[in-house]
């Protein structure tokens, strides 16, 4: 056991293990990104508020990608960026702020399961009943969504901490550069099988419910694309479905690296820096792919361009 006190408050991040060469190129990487993830999805959020032509359920619904991003990433990154400066034995966490950290990482994750897959309804309708979309996919059903979206994630979190804090802890080094539940109930010396059995079955459900999800609409929307003559409402799914599905391959992907490396523990420095790409990433990916993508995104900043170069020559 470690010489700390018993049901310590103050806890010790081990962070990244970097270099001194590689301090400054990792600090500036992070910086940036973060940078770029706020400015970014602040500016695609604004942007589907203020035009009312982008007030479709399709990106009301996505503008919850961009305000998880935006949390989960505020919460990790600025955090990370005082401890790469600091050294080891100086990068302290408060316990109740470690909590807040991991309930907001593990928040950050569902919720883009979530809201993935109440965008792959959205499309299901869009695509498979055009005629009844309007009247599916009002207002209050979007707002259902979301609330459904956050709720369950808030409700699963809420459980998985909860068993969590619960336990007595012994130790005070989160073994990890930024804190999670599994960094936390490592700190006890009690019997964790209820919170080992409980997160195995959340990424279970989690994983399996969105893949499941997604299998279904999508092989469904493939039919219905299939079976259509329809060469524009062919273009439109190819469109939209593509850009939705690309969003959905790069989080899945960087959530199985991660738990593909937790297999080999001499490659632990690779998986930390890989568990930071995963809010990294698809924060920083999300608001391309869909301003590319998006006609109504490539409009407005067109009409906004156009203005400005219309106003100097008058």
């Amino acid at each position: 056991m470690e010489n700390y006190t018993y049901n310590s408050f103050t806890l010790q991040l081990e962070g990244l293990n970097v270099s001194m060469e590689s301090v400054y190129p990792v600090f500036l990487f992070l910086f940036f990104s973060y940078l770029f993830i706020i400015v970014s999805n602040v500016g695609i959020a604004v942007l589907v508020f203020i035009d009312k032509n982008l007030h479709q359920p399709m990106y009301l619904l996505f503008c919850n990608l961009p305000l998880s991003d935006i949390i989960g990433n505020s919460i990790l990154v600025p955090r990370l960026l005082v401890d790469l400066l600091q050294p080891p034995s100086e990068r302290l966490i408060s316990y109740y702020e470690c909590v807040v950290q991991a309930f907001t990482t593990h928040m950050f994750g569902t919720t883009a399961h979530t809201v993935l897959m109440i965008m792959a309804f959205d499309r299901y309708v869009a695509i498979c009943n055009p005629l009844r979309y309007s009247s599916i996919m009002t207002n209050k059903m979007v707002i259902k969504l979301t609330v459904s979206a956050w709720g369950v994630a808030f409700v699963l979190v809420g459980i998985l901490l909860g068993l969590t804090i619960r336990l007595n802890r012994c130790r005070t080094m989160i073994l990890n550069p930024y804190c999670d539940n599994a960094s936390l109930f490592k700190l006890s010396c009690e019997n964790v099988f209820i919170n080992n059995v409980y997160g195995l079955t959340f990424t279970v459900v989690l994983f399996t419910g969105s893949i499941g999800c997604m299998v279904l609409t999508y092989t469904k929307i493939t039919v219905v694309c299939l079976t259509s003559k329809n060469k524009s409402l062919n273009s439109k799914a190819l469109k939209t479905c593509s850009t939705h599905l690309v969003v959905y391959l790069i989080m899945v992907f960087n959530g199985m690296s991660i738990i593909t490396l937790h297999r080999f523990p001499q490659y632990s420095d690779f998986r930390k820096f890989c568990t930071i790409l995963f809010h990294i990433i698809p924060g920083s990916l999300n608001p391309i792919i869909y301003g590319l993508q998006s006609k109504e995104i490539k409009k407005f900043f067109s009409k906004l361009f156009r203005s400005k170069n219309v106003l100097p020559s008058l």
